[in-house]
């Protein structure tokens, strides 16, 4: 709902230019983030949000020379906590992928400054120059870092050292808005739950489509809709229980580093490290994706057996010996297979 108000809106701001779309954003913005008894939340700020923080100086850039996570306030968002971080390993690849990608276009603007100034068949024309300049800026979308001036018969274009020098700025950080307590959370635990979100939409997706399938929904009544959809997030619940409890067996990362550094900058221990690498535990044992994990396990069955004897016929129930692997994970989980007959 709040996409297709989105959408209308700007069909408005297209239909009329004096409409303030800004404000509607933000009226959006709060209502969506209107505080809900019983549920919080943590939410990153867009690029465009950020800047404007930083342009009346809410956020201390020079902060991030010393320290990587800065909490602090501002009075747009009242009631909420912001935490701001910077890894400066994406810090690094993003300007160093900038400064390669002006070089390219720079490159290409050389070439049309050069077809300027040839003596056979010069490019001349505004029109014709301009149209040049268009192409290169249609294939890298990198018209804001320049000023240009285009005539008749030459074109020139000088670098926006103040925008340029903003991204810089702003390279590798990201800014979220929090209505947590810090006496609940702290910034470490903030930014270490912002950055599970991968595993949020990953539990989307298979709730979705790919392992529970929630989509479509063959219910035409409200509490039988509702009672479907907890069953599946009780389902992820359970999951995530599960995942936790075979670690050990599953790639991922036992070994749950606290310090600040290592939280930005999100590096995986040396156990996991090496988990990913041979293939292979501490143990020996064979690591496992949590789906390949459970239909190994599914191979464990309870058999009915009968056979016929003189003495009589007789009906037993075995359960498939479990493998190794299969013991640890059972040990892991604390379940033993016992089967009474």
């Amino acid at each position: 709902m709040l996409q297709i108000a989105r959408v209308f809106l700007r069909i408005q701001q297209f239909c009329n230019p004096e409409f303030r779309i800004d404000k509607f954003n933000t009226i959006f913005d709060n209502e969506l983030f209107k505080p809900i008894e019983g549920l919080d939340y943590i939410s990153g700020l867009t690029k465009v949000q950020m800047i404007k923080l930083a342009e009346v100086e809410k956020i201390k850039l020079g902060f991030f020379d010393e320290i990587n996570l800065v909490e602090f306030e501002s009075s747009d968002y009242p009631n909420e906590r912001l935490v701001a971080c910077r890894n400066s390993l994406i810090a690094e690849k993003n300007h160093q992928r900038r400064e390669e990608l002006l070089q390219k276009v720079e490159s290409e603007f050389k070439l049309i400054i050069e077809a300027t100034k040839r003596e056979k068949k010069p490019l001349k024309g505004a029109d014709k120059i301009a149209l040049r300049v268009g192409k290169v800026f249609n294939k890298y979308k990198i018209n804001k870092y320049y000023n240009l001036d285009i005539t008749e018969s030459r074109f020139s274009y000088e670098r926006k050292p103040e925008v340029i020098a903003q991204e810089v700025a702003l390279d590798g950080v990201y800014i979220l808005r929090i209505s947590v307590d810090k006496t609940v959370m702290n910034k470490l635990e903030v930014v270490k739950a912002y950055k599970s979100l991968s595993a949020v939409e990953s539990a989307f997706r298979c709730d979705k489509s790919i392992d529970l399938k929630v989509r479509p929904i063959y219910h035409d009544k409200g509490d039988r809709v509702r009672a479907h959809i907890f069953l599946c997030m009780l389902a992820d619940y359970v999951e995530w229980h599960l995942k936790q409890q075979l670690a050990p067996l599953l790639f991922e990362d036992e070994e749950v580093d606290d310090n600040w550094e290592n939280v930005i900058t999100a590096h995986g221990s040396d156990s996991a490290v090496d988990k990913d690498r041979k293939k292979r535990n501490q143990e020996q044992f064979r690591v496992h994706s949590f789906r390949s994990l459970m239909e190994d396990l599914g191979t464990i069955c309870l058999n009915t057996v009968q056979c016929t004897m003189v003495s009589g016929k007789y009906v037993f129930s075995k359960v498939t010996r479990p493998t190794a692997l299969q013991n640890k994970a059972l040990d892991l989980l604390g379940i033993s297979l016992i089967c009474t007959q």
